[in-house]
């Protein structure tokens, strides 16, 4: 039985200069990655971009990677960045909504995958009409299951901001109707 190598031990590895480790991390989070992007951005072409983007900042900056906390946390307080300026440059973007957004397993089931992207656009048009700085925080707390101390490690915030954040994003939805069941 063949177990995953660390996290750490990749990086370790990818600074030694060995491709195949920073090849397996990348497939490790890119799934992840890109999905975090697809909810913030909304657009499938652009969180693609900031995949890329967010991998290639990753990877230029990895003998910076301390160790001193979670490679996800140091992997998602980049794309969080990248994102966020993302957003700032395009304050005018408009939400897309054309179902090609959602992210599937190569061997999903067609009709699990559209039943899923038929369910998914409830949250991801709720989802849209926070600002950016609570959507970041639901994002990272419900999508990516982190703490409200690696969220806010992430955001350069306090972890009280983070939760303030987050309830305030929850009332929000929930004052709008947008997730009643849901939450």
């Amino acid at each position: 039985m063949l177990v995953a190598a660390s996290d750490e031990k990749l990086v370790r590895r990818a600074l030694a200069g060995s491709n195949s480790a920073w090849t397996a991390l990348v497939k490790r989070y890119e799934r992840r990655v890109y999905n975090y992007a697809l909810r913030m951005v909304r657009h499938p072409d652009d969180a693609l971009d900031l995949m890329q983007e967010v991998f290639l900042g990753v990877y230029r900056n990895l003998a910076t990677y301390r160790g001193d906390g979670v490679f996800p946390a140091w992997l998602f307080r980049i794309a969080s960045y990248r994102c966020t300026d993302l957003l700032r440059r395009r304050r005018d973007m408009t939400p897309y909504d054309d179902g090609a957004a959602v992210a599937t397993a190569p061997d999903c089931d067609p009709v699990q995958a559209t039943e899923r992207s038929h369910a998914n656009r409830h949250i991801k048009a709720a989802l849209a009409t926070l600002p950016a700085e609570q959507r970041h925080v639901v994002e990272l707390k419900f999508f990516q299951s982190f703490t409200f101390e690696d969220i806010a490690a992430q955001l350069g915030i306090s972890p009280n901001t983070a939760k303030t954040r987050l309830y305030s994003a929850l009332r929000k939805l929930r004052a709008k109707e947008c997730l009643r069941d849901e939450l």
